[in-house]
């Protein structure tokens, strides 16, 4: 029983750590997959011969693709000025 309660706390510590370090990845994420969503829905695939405009769920899945890459990219951007910010305060 105390292993099970010490696996559920760490559990819930590297969850809070992910969502405290990837707001942006995660946000990009879930904005890129409305977007693949809409773009199913309005353009979309008529003839059903496109791979990934055929079934609204590759849509999803491919802009929700997209949006974390974009999202990971623009965060990792964002803590290398911080970082950089940091050191040129410190001279």
């Amino acid at each position: 029983m105390k292993l099970k309660l010490i696996c559920f706390v760490l559990a819930v510590v590297m969850i809070r750590e992910v969502l405290k370090t990837k707001k942006l990845a995660i946000a990009f994420t879930l904005l890129g997959a409305i977007g693949g969503f809409l773009y199913w829905k309005f353009i979309g695939c008529l003839s059903g011969t496109c791979a990934i405009k055929s079934v609204w769920y590759w849509s999803t899945l491919w802009g929700a693709a997209v949006g974390y890459l974009a999202g990971d990219f623009i965060n990792d951007i964002i803590l290398k000025l911080k970082k950089r910010k940091e050191v040129n305060n410190d001279r």
